[in-house]
């Protein structure tokens, strides 16, 4: 039986929230490559996509890109803007993709990295903050490999977290333990749960 604990839910949510926070805050400016750093909001935007999706997943977007925003000393609202179209795009079949494949979701995730980072980067070109060679080599492809790098642990984290639990399938029971059910032994034998 699967129990929907939304107080452990929530939890886990906060955790991860404040897990970003801190990074976005203390390690992102202090690791760099080039001019490129970690951006955890976007970590944390598609940690929520990608598990959640729909509505909730769009608002997260908002809020982490918002955090971005007053975090960093760039426009306001550019990087709220654009997490949350990526929240949206990401998340618009509202179903866990972190447990389904982690594989096809760091791939769908690395190629929104690159689209994120790289509007971002053409926008302060636009603004003046900086040359178009500047935001394309030393800014938008070492954000995108740095923050491509940061969502790895969490996707592990993650992909394991939710697809742990047991699920009451056919293929989920064992053999013997299906058998025994079908054929009306009276119980159902949890070892192979």
């Amino acid at each position: 039986m699967l129990v929907n604990d939304k107080n452990n839910d929530r939890r886990s949510f906060i955790i991860l929230c404040v897990v970003c926070g801190v990074l976005q805050l203390a390690l992102a400016p202090n690791v760099c490559i080039a001019d490129g750093r970690a951006n955890f909001a976007l970590v944390l935007a598609a940690c929520v996509a990608f598990g959640i999706g729909g509505g909730r997943g769009v608002v997260c977007g908002f809020a982490a890109g918002l955090f971005f925003d007053l975090a960093t000393t760039g426009p306001i609202g550019l990087m709220a803007l654009e997490l949350t179209v990526f929240s949206f795009v990401a998340g618009s079949q509202e179903r866990n993709r972190l447990s389904e494949n982690p594989v096809v979701t760091f791939e769908l995730f690395a190629a929104g990295a690159l689209v994120v980072s790289l509007f971002y980067n053409l926008c302060m070109v636009i603004v003046g903050q900086a040359s178009i060679v500047d935001a394309l080599v030393f800014r938008t492809l070492p954000t995108t490999l740095l923050t491509c790098l940061a969502f790895l642990p969490f996707l592990y984290l993650l992909s394991r977290g939710m697809g742990s639990s047991p699920r009451l399938s056919r293929s989920s029971l064992g053999s013997s333990s299906y058998k025994g059910a079908r054929r009306g032994a009276g119980h159902l034998r949890t070892k192979g749960l």
